[in-house]
């Protein structure tokens, strides 16, 4: 009768655990996606002109340092609105397995460190999209709306990420995603340290597994927000579809065709 109950009351508390991670990470990617929808529908709007040249930097002139931060926080932002909802599943795996480890106490601050690790990886990622996209603009090879004016640049990128998406290690990048329980095992740390570490881990992986896709973005355009929801939806379904990996090679193959043909019609 006690083991009936007791186990009674640790569901009702991981019911409680989740509803609060559900409820933070939707706030955290609202908030995200909301900062990204006013980019894009200003780039979008009467003065698209202006705000790409305040994002892109101007056409002619070398970026500031304020150009760069604000570009920098652009980037931080749409990856932060893109990928925390694809980690859902293992946040809240997480954060099952803290309250089993130990029923008395808050999940919240280990689960937000976990998180925090994860977000500081996809930083570093925008931080890299930032180099290029200023690497880019420094050529003349981006547009005020961020797209890239080279057609090979823009071919080359689509038979990249599709041949990314047929290769090994994006596979063994999408499957440690795709197990959030047997990545926890396997990488389990005690500690607030320990608890960082593994959010960074899972974070490196999941940069892994959907670097090329984002990188798409600088052909597609990098404040398009439907290109944006797209890539956010298609990386969301390789982790949690049952057919996830074939997914990924299905799309490889689309995406060196599109490669292939983008010289032919631009």
């Amino acid at each position: 009768m006690r083991s009936a109950t007791q186990g009674n009351a640790l569901l009702a508390v991981l019911q409680a655990d989740r509803k609060v991670v559900i409820v933070g990470l939707l706030a955290i990617t609202a908030l995200a996606w909301l900062y990204t929808a006013y980019l894009g529908n200003s780039m979008s709007g009467s003065g698209s002109m202006e705000m790409g040249q305040k994002m892109a930097g101007p056409i002619t002139a070398s970026w500031s340092l304020a150009d760069f931060a604000a570009t920098l926080m652009m980037w931080v932002v749409m990856m932060v609105a893109m990928m925390v909802p694809t980690a859902a599943p293992m946040v809240l795996t997480f954060t099952s397995m803290i309250r089993r480890k130990s029923q008395s106490g808050s999940t919240s601050v280990p689960t937000a460190i976990f998180v925090t690790g994860y977000i500081v990886i996809w930083s570093g990622f925008a931080l890299g999209a930032t180099l290029i996209q200023w690497g880019l603009h420094e050529a003349t090879l981006m547009s005020p709306m961020m797209v890239t004016t080279n057609t090979v640049l823009g071919s080359a990128l689509l038979i990249g990420a599709g041949a990314y998406q047929l290769s090994p290690l994006k596979l063994t990048c999408l499957n440690k995603c795709r197990s959030p329980l047997g990545f926890l095992m396997n990488e389990w740390r005690e500690g607030h340290r320990g608890t960082l570490s593994m959010g960074l881990v899972h974070g490196a992986y999941c940069v892994g597994c959907c670097w090329m896709l984002m990188a798409l973005l600088f052909v597609l355009g990098v404040m398009n927000l439907l290109w944006i929801a797209v890539l956010s939806a298609f990386v969301l379904l390789e982790k949690v579809v049952p057919a996830g990996q074939w997914l990924s090679r299905a799309s490889g193959i689309l995406l060196i065709a599109w490669g292939a043909w983008l010289p032919f019609v631009t």
